[in-house]
């Protein structure tokens, strides 16, 4: 389904279009799990050139209103379009510049909706605190079961710069080999052999060193949570590592900021120890 969908976009792209409203809810699925991109009503043509690019007009305080004051996904353009803020490239929501390479980001997003099955991204955080965490280096964790590989290159499509995200065309490759070879699913290497992103936090602490989920805690300055954790059953760091966010949101952390924390040092914390695993190292 995914290697169907990156084919879409790269004939969008080859094409020299931008789609502009790329997410699951508008692919089209058959009965033998054929995919076709659909909705094209932002779409429109790019000029000619390798930074090819176009902006919608309009008034950016308008738009960032409707963002801030919105809990849904969307904002309108000029045309009366909606802009879905969860899929957006960042730079496309704050300059309203869209590129083929806006297009590989809502594609990462894609991704993550399909090994997630069908969960809706960053959850129930409001427009604006995706924004923020999204400038602070947030990404969305990895799914439950999802393959090292894969989460990379949804982690690639993220790039902050969107000169560093992958083509369509690199896309459609990548997943051609994970294909007739599975095992790379193991490896967490994307395209630019990038290592892992720390996401929130460069420094990510060396888990190896820890003993105990109240170790783990202390280091990421989340000790306060610890009895969180312990009453809902979280003894060791093997089943810290198989949490999910909406495990870590039924803790009853409340702080969004907090949660987001947690999550990211867990996904980090597993992205860890399946390297382990894959080195041949008991973890």
């Amino acid at each position: 389904m995914l290697r169907g969908v990156a084919a879409g976009m790269k004939y969008l792209s080859d094409m020299g279009y931008v789609h502009g409203d790329l997410a699951a809810c508008n692919v089209l699925v058959n009965s033998n799990l054929v995919c076709k991109v659909s909705d094209f009503k932002l779409s429109r043509p790019m000029d000619d050139g390798p930074d090819a690019v176009y902006a919608t007009t309009g008034k950016i305080q308008d738009i960032m209103s409707l963002i801030f004051t919105q809990t849904n996904n969307v904002h309108l353009n000029e045309q009366g379009g909606k802009l879905p803020v969860r899929w957006t490239a960042p730079e496309a929501i704050q300059h309203r510049k869209f590129t083929s390479a806006s297009d590989a980001w809502s594609y990462g997003i894609v991704m993550w909706e399909v090994m997630s099955y069908g969960e809706r991204p960053y959850w129930d955080m409001a427009n604006q605190d995706v924004i923020k965490a999204i400038e602070e280096g947030y990404r969305l964790p990895a799914p439950m079961d999802c393959p090292p590989g894969l989460h990379q290159l949804m982690l690639d499509c993220w790039q902050k710069d969107r000169a560093e995200r992958p083509k369509f065309d690199q896309i459609v490759n990548v997943l051609d080999k994970m294909i007739r070879n599975p095992n790379s699913l193991k490896t967490p290497v994307g395209i630019c052999m990038r290592p892992i992103s720390p996401l929130l936090d460069p420094s990510t602490p060396d888990f190896t060193t820890f003993h105990s989920v109240e170790d783990w805690l202390e280091a990421i300055k989340m000790e306060r949570y610890k009895e969180n954790f312990t009453v809902a059953g979280y003894s060791s760091l093997d089943s810290v590592a198989r949490m999910t966010a909406e495990d870590v949101m039924s803790l009853g952390i409340t702080l969004v900021g907090h949660q987001r924390k947690i999550v990211c040092s867990i996904q980090c914390m597993r992205a860890r120890m399946m390297h382990l695993h894959n080195a041949g190292i008991q973890v």
